[in-house]
């Protein structure tokens, strides 16, 4: 049995993923044609942003006011995917992002599955301190980042510890701008690697049914609700259209 049917299946321990956690801000509060609007622009930006990488190499899991990016025991590439989000607030989506490295188990419901775990669940905490446009990760991202890349820990900054509504502590890290441009030299160089390291050996979770799973064409088909959101947020990453 491979590795992602492994995770897939039922009954199956634990396994240690990083979690890219996506939330807006006071969804709840908002009238409900924003609400819609923000959710259309947060599928684009995810359908962008992940467009690259492997079906294999992630899983998507919907909330109503966030989206989990979950990926294999590869840090490096959640650091990526985050970075990336950022050009999404710059294109004008409220957004708060978490990292995680932890645990996550698959259980299943019905003819559905989903994951559960401490993974996404810090992951969705530290979201939840992050401003609009912020990155927070957690020291086991930080910690599992020094060990997939040694001294690439360095470009996250200590932000202090917080506590949760049931009193956990969390120590926060941000990506220090500054570093991240330091390390751009290489970045292009590693995420190849990288990405042919996923293809070759075929693991990793696979993509749920869900808007942000059908495909590049899900950009278009939002387009009514989410307006020039996708087309902004190409131009800010630089990607063009043809490419998607």
């Amino acid at each position: 049995m491979s590795e992602s049917e492994a995770v897939n299946t039922p009954d199956q321990p634990p396994v240690l993923a990083s979690v890219v956690f996506l939330k807006v801000p006071d969804f709840a509060r908002r009238p409900i044609a924003e609400q819609a609007r923000l959710r259309a622009q947060l599928e684009v930006a995810v359908a962008i942003t992940i467009a690259e990488i492997s079906p294999d190499a992630r899983m998507v899991l919907d909330g109503s006011d966030s989206i989990a990016i979950v990926i294999l025991a590869n840090p490096v590439v959640a650091l990526q995917i985050a970075e990336r989000m950022r050009a999404a607030v710059t294109a004008g989506l409220w957004l708060g992002i978490g990292l995680n490295h932890g645990a996550v188990r698959y259980v299943a419901n019905g003819g559905d599955g989903s994951f559960i775990g401490d993974g996404i669940a810090a992951a969705a905490t530290v979201a939840g301190f992050a401003a609009s446009g912020s990155v927070y990760t957690t020291r086991a991202f930080r910690d599992a980042l020094a060990d997939a890349v040694p001294g690439l820990e360095a470009v996250l900054r200590p932000e202090g510890i917080v506590n949760d509504t049931s009193l956990r502590s969390h120590e926060l890290f941000k990506p220090d701008r500054a570093a991240a441009e330091r390390r751009r030299k290489w970045w292009f160089t590693f995420s190849v690697a990288l990405m042919i390291v996923f293809i070759g050996a075929g693991i990793g979770y696979r993509a749920t049914a869900g808007a942000t799973n059908k495909g590049p064409g899900i950009v278009e088909r939002l387009s009514t609700v989410a307006g020039e959101f996708g087309v902004t947020l190409r131009r800010v990453l630089g990607i063009a259209r043809s490419g998607r």
